[in-house]
């Protein structure tokens, strides 16, 4: 019975995170409103609940139009930008060298070719920025335009399915910018030294955002299970990731009545899928000050997906932790060990030395690069037998490792 009823309750919760609320960006009503039924549920299964705010950027935009030429070329907000209304000189850069060698001051810059072969990294980035991705905005802000158009094909793991997708996504640079596909970039390129005029109708709003971390037992060290909460603009989020939430809101219930053992924290991340990892650095002095007493770090993120199984993996985990973890999930027909894999919320804690275990699908590949991001993200794509059996091997996993 109580099998069945996690399967009916995982179906209730992606229902709620994914098609009841408006968005679960950082910032939005949405968002907060996500927090605060998470935290209920935690409550209701016994955990003690702490939430830790953090100022951010919520964001608006009512659409964006291009005329040059007398044809007009669809354009898009780019997310977090400035708004703006300007007519000037169109101008082109397709690479740093050139974007360097000229002066786009008080002109429309397209940026195209090389110049936008994958996504800038926001400015203040603190985890991993570019030297090239640094001197492109450098260059920008020495010079700067009057607004930039940025044109490109599809992106890499960084932007999901989008296309086409932002080159600048960033609350901290404020030259304002929208972006186009490579194709009408392509046909600009007609039209460079004529005035163009450009409309950016969107808002930067000041917000809040809260991760949530929620407790049971007392012995340490304790492990730490995470999963952000929040979505890009424009998407569900059910692969990314409201089924991660869900999966250890069902592990949750699995874990009641267990004060006297190791401690155990969950951490809604509020910032993954952010320009500036508010959530993620609101949290990063605990991992520091703390990271003697965390055990491990077990991250989901992407996980559900319905072709394929779940994929776990370990990065700079011990021997004894990894080998327990291949031994139970051993036992689950829907888990297996994938490759390790970088690029979510376990590195924070990795950086800092502890070490972690990354569930994700084993279709990852294909869906970061086709689904999410996207309206494609729906609950359509996840397959909850998938979240079940993955809670249930969390919690046997936990008690194996209890001593």
């Amino acid at each position: 019975m109580l099998d069945l009823d996690l399967h009916h309750q995982a179906r209730v919760m992606l229902r709620y995170l994914c098609g009841e609320l408006e968005s679960r960006r950082v910032g939005s009503r949405g968002n907060q409103q996500a927090v605060g039924w998470a935290a209920d549920a935690l409550a209701q299964a016994g955990f003690v609940i702490e939430k830790r705010p953090f100022d951010c950027m919520d964001w608006r935009t009512d659409g964006a139009e291009l005329a040059v030429g007398g044809l007009t070329f669809p354009v898009e907000s780019s997310p977090y930008s400035r708004g703006c209304s300007v007519s000037a000189e169109l101008t082109a850069a397709d690479s740093l060298e050139a974007l360097q060698n000229q002066d786009p001051t008080g002109k429309i810059l397209l940026m195209h070719a090389a110049l936008t072969a994958e996504q800038l990294m926001p400015k203040n980035f603190p985890f991993y920025n570019p030297e090239e991705h640094r001197q492109i905005i450098r260059a920008l802000e020495a010079r700067p335009p009057l607004a930039i158009i940025t044109a490109a094909g599809r992106g890499g793991s960084m932007t999901g399915g989008l296309y086409p997708y932002p080159n600048i996504e960033d609350g901290d640079f404020d030259i304002p910018s929208v972006f186009t596909d490579d194709r009408s970039g392509e046909s600009l390129l007609s039209f460079l030294g004529q005035t163009a005029r450009l409309t950016s109708r969107c808002q930067r709003i000041p917000s809040f955002g809260e991760n949530l971390i929620a407790r049971t037992g007392s012995r340490g060290p304790r492990v730490v299970l995470s999963a952000h909460i929040d979505a890009k603009p424009g998407t569900p989020g059910a692969l990314d990731n409201a089924a991660g939430v869900v999966t250890l809101l069902l592990l949750a219930r699995l874990l009641e009545h267990r004060a006297n053992q190791r401690l155990v924290e969950i951490v809604l991340f509020n910032g993954e899928d952010y320009y500036a990892s508010s959530g993620e650095l609101a949290y990063l002095p605990f991992i520091q000050e703390h990271k003697d007493e965390i055990l491990l770090n077990i991250n989901l993120d992407g996980l559900g997906y319905r072709e394929g199984k779940t994929a776990y993996s370990f990065v700079e985990l011990s021997a004894p932790l990894a080998e327990t973890a291949r031994a139970v999930f051993a036992r689950h027909p829907g888990l297996l060990e994938g490759s390790p894999w970088y690029q979510s919320d376990h590195m924070v804690f990795v950086q800092n030395g502890v070490g972690a275990m990354a569930l994700t699908s084993q279709a990852a590949a294909d869906i970061f690069q086709r689904v999410t991001h996207t309206p494609l993200d729906s609950i359509d794509q996840v397959d909850v037998n998938r979240l079940v059996e993955t809670a249930f091997a969390l919690k046997e996993y936990l008690e194996e490792i209890n001593t």
